[in-house]
């Protein structure tokens, strides 16, 4: 099962994501992306690393290249999140590439190896702002990855203040796979 689990800042996806993955047997790995630059991010990550303390999750760091990751045999995998990952792939330090190709490597890589599969990204750029052209090139790589992510997915399921919308596929019975 692929399932990808999409919104706002806050909005509770990621605990949603979490619960789609409660009782599942075998190993669970979260796999982190974020870059621990900067106050804000540090602050993320704890938070982070505390919300999942006694879960039975493994962390996996990987900020970027998901395709050379090799997972332990039939885990479940929680990617959070799909915002830093295609940030990390697009602003290198040699310059600015298109993520969406090495992304779906990655989630393809990701799919083969791990029995479930929970992806959590960001919705962004509905607001129309007026933002730098590489701001609007990412926010436009990142709705081409989330469009790949959901194609891709048995489940997507969008966050709302909170409450999960299921937008492809059937809402888990018991709340989990």
């Amino acid at each position: 099962m692929t399932a990808l689990v999409i919104g706002g800042s806050k909005c509770g996806k990621s605990g949603y994501a979490e619960s789609l993955l409660e009782g599942v047997p075998g190993q669970r790995c979260y796999l982190a992306t974020m870059e621990p630059f900067g106050e804000e991010a540090q602050h993320i990550i704890t938070r982070h690393r505390l919300a999942r303390a006694g879960k039975g999750f493994v962390t996996l760091e990987c900020p970027r290249d998901l395709g050379g990751l090799t997972l332990p045999p039939g885990c479940s995998v929680l990617l959070e999140d799909l915002g830093n990952l295609c940030a990390n792939e697009m602003f290198r330090a040699d310059g600015v590439h298109d993520p969406l190709p090495c992304i779906r490597r990655g989630i393809d890589a990701l799919r083969r190896q791990c029995r479930h599969l929970v992806m959590v990204s960001n919705d962004v750029g509905y607001d129309l702002g007026d933002y730098p052209p590489e701001t609007g090139r990412y926010l436009c790589a990142l709705g081409a990855v989330n469009a790949y992510a959901a194609s891709v997915s048995d489940l997507v399921t969008e966050c709302v203040f909170g409450i999960p919308i299921v937008r492809k596929g059937e809402a888990p019975c018991s709340g989990h796979f």
